[in-house]
């Protein structure tokens, strides 16, 4: 069983938009996860360096030289996603990047989990515009993964992920619920969890033609055009963040007010 568990990526990771704990940060599907783990190993330290925003080179050159100044013997990276939404989008330039990271987790001893991300057009047709770029993403994920003998979360084609109670209203992010589907899909992954958070949810009313036109203007105006006017002006959701919890400290009880 691990003991030292350091958390890796962007917004997703960072956990935006679940519950906040008492120190005013959000908790996010990994912080859920060390909880878990230390139901089996009290003595499990955990770090989380995600920061919102950071594209997957920035996360590499980053979170991965701090990560192993820890010593980890659990690593999970999750980025990608911004980078596809970039119109410069490089997925050769990404994919290596990761690569790299991977190379030097790996040869360090620590297990690598990493995250094949969901199918954006099942849920909005402007992010399916990014379907195809997701998808080559995940297919060299797997590559990686397989070279270099990592573990993979699989959300694509999960039909779970779906429904609408999962994500935020900005429809970027997950929702609490989100994060604890994402939390038991990493579990059962570690082979330390089983496979019910596969099962959908209950359907939930369908909103009528006029509520979900909108829906979508009010997601327009609060959340998409905010994010190209970050693009823009060439600022990330992530400038002057800085990680939750750099250093690895006890989940049980010495780890950060959002774990407990």
């Amino acid at each position: 069983m691990w003991s030292r568990f350091v958390a890796l990526g962007d917004s997703f990771t960072e956990g935006l938009m679940d519950d906040v704990g008492p120190d005013g940060r959000h908790r996010g599907w990994a912080d859920r996860t060390a909880v878990a783990l230390a139901e089996l190993n009290p003595d499990l330290e955990y770090a989380n360096l995600a920061i919102r925003g950071r594209l997957m080179p920035q996360v590499m050159t980053e979170q991965v030289p701090a990560a192993l100044a820890l010593q980890p013997d659990l690593v999970s990276i999750a980025a990608g996603v911004n980078d596809t939404l970039r119109r410069s989008y490089d997925l050769d330039a990404s994919m290596t990047s990761l690569e790299g990271g991977v190379r030097e987790l790996r040869a360090s001893g620590a297990d690598v989990l990493l995250f094949a991300f969901g199918d954006p057009s099942r849920r909005s047709a402007i992010m399916g515009s990014v379907r195809d770029r997701i998808a080559r993403a995940n297919a060299a994920t797997h590559a990686i993964a397989d070279h270099y003998g990592c573990i993979v979360v699989d959300f694509w084609g999960r039909a779970v992920f779906d429904d609408d109670a999962l994500w935020d209203s900005d429809r970027l992010h997950l929702s609490p619920a989100g994060h604890a589907v994402a939390s038991a899909a990493a579990l059962e992954t570690l082979g330390v969890g089983d496979d019910q958070w596969r099962t959908p949810l209950p359907p939930s009313p369908v909103p009528s033609s006029t509520r979900r036109a909108l829906g979508h203007a009010r997601w327009a105006k609060d959340h998409f055009g905010p994010w190209v006017v970050r693009r823009l002006q060439g600022r990330s959701s992530g400038d002057d963040i800085v990680p939750k919890q750099a250093t690895l400290a006890r989940v049980r009880d010495a780890g950060p007010p959002s774990l407990t």
